[in-house]
């Protein structure tokens, strides 16, 4: 027998002269849970296409662009950095009337999410971490390297586009991966093709030179997390380059009844296990919920 398939509707909102593109299911019943899709580096909501397929007609999941990837629009003189990405994410949030979701947060969206959970806990019914980083020691040498670029560090800008290159992106989708012929090439071209856009790379260098700003407010999301205790699904792929399996390992400390699971593959974990994690996400989200 076929599964049941979610229907999906694709608009725009207005939040402070940004056009934000967002995707979101429409599920069998008004009353399901919500889950809240937040994006990774260098991808936009369409990384989650496959897990809205598979549960977005028993859930209700919503996925929006930030500023400066996939069919968001800024406009001219837009401050790139993780403070405005959350602005604009908690702005987005309210106009959509959302007073409590579930959060899944995936690389930039752990930045962007704890800063709008630090705001309003209150909205925040659970979390599913999937290699979004909180802890020093989930940082790779790679990672480290990236975070310590200033616009003043000697070749920093070319260190940043060759990241931002065709096989920079790529490489973030087939390094720690174990069978790549898992992996479906649309994603890494058209993340490419929203970072060729004009202004795209400039965006991302702006981005990249603001991320120490997280890792020095690292302390302060693992306070969070202690305080709050919510509900947490850690899910992590042990192949990633930039966010390494000690960092999966480190939210037990703050967040002891945790679940964690492990997968052997890289950072795009949804690209090969969404076999594994769309069934561990339906059951959180009814356990959460409740």
């Amino acid at each position: 027998m076929l599964g049941v398939i979610a229907r999906t509707v694709h608009r725009h909102v207005e939040i402070d002269d940004v056009r934000v593109f967002y995707r979101e299911s429409v599920p069998d019943r008004a009353d399901a849970p919500v889950l809240l899709l937040l994006h990774g580096f260098p991808s936009a909501s369409h990384q989650f296409r496959r897990l809205i397929d598979s549960l977005g007609s028993h859930y209700r999941l919503i996925a929006p662009d930030y500023p400066g990837f996939g069919h968001t629009r800024t406009p001219d003189g837009f401050e790139y950095t993780f403070d405005r990405l959350a602005d604009i994410t908690e702005g987005f949030v309210q106009s959509l009337g959302l007073d409590r979701f579930v959060m899944y947060v995936f690389d930039f969206g752990a930045p962007v999410g704890f800063r709008v959970a630090e705001r309003h806990p209150e909205w925040i019914a659970g979390l599913v971490v999937q290699n979004a980083n909180a802890y020093e020691e989930g940082l790779s040498d790679m990672a480290r390297g990236l975070v310590e670029l200033t616009p003043d560090t000697p070749g920093a800008q070319s260190t940043i586009d060759d990241v931002l290159t065709l096989a920079g992106t790529r490489g973030q989708y087939e390094t720690g991966v174990t069978d790549p012929d898992l992996v479906a090439p649309d994603g890494w071209t058209l993340d490419q093709h929203f970072l060729d856009q004009p202004g795209r790379k400039d965006a991302q260098r702006s981005l990249i030179f603001d991320y120490h700003t997280n890792v020095e407010r690292y302390g302060h999301w693992q306070a969070w997390l202690r305080r709050h205790t919510p509900p947490a699904l850690v899910l992590w792929g042990t192949g990633d380059p930039f966010f390494t399996e000690p960092g999966a390992h480190a939210y037990l400390r703050d967040l002891p009844d945790a679940e964690l699971h492990l997968f052997d593959t890289g950072h795009f974990a949804l690209e090969t296990h969404l076999p594994d994690i769309a069934p561990l996400t339906a059951d959180f989200l009814d356990r959460a919920w409740k």
